[in-house]
């Protein structure tokens, strides 16, 4: 089992910046990718940004040059830079870990969500 707890989200105008946490318990050792999801009132859930074991990374066009993921293995925790935000950019950020162990099989689990509002 994994926990996933996100914070960071807030209120912020258009081209400001914000960094969102996601720090990870139990079977950490078990996750192989681990990233950012994101839904906006009346649309489906959408990948922000992942980060796999092998340090690759890959991006939502939409945020390319402007979202950076981090991962700090040490503090189990993953971030979330944002920065040149946009209007668009509001929704509730969700942070994903796929997992895999021998004895469970695969794993994805989700933390509860934590609101970004960009105000234009």
């Amino acid at each position: 089992q994994v926990q996933l707890v996100e914070s960071g989200g807030g209120l912020v105008q258009a081209g400001g910046s914000l960094r969102l946490s996601c720090a990870a318990s139990g079977s950490t050792f078990s996750i192989n990718v681990i990233g950012w999801y994101r839904q906006a009132p009346g649309k489906q859930r959408e990948l922000v940004a992942t980060h796999t074991r092998g340090n690759s990374t890959r991006y939502a066009d939409s945020v390319k040059g402007r979202f950076t993921i981090s991962r700090d293995n040490a503090k189990n925790t993953v971030y979330l830079q944002m920065n040149s935000l946009k209007a668009e950019d509001t929704a509730v950020y969700y942070c994903n870990a796929a997992a895999w162990t021998v004895l469970s099989g695969p794993g994805d689990y989700w933390g509860q969500g934590t609101q970004v509002t960009v105000s234009s």
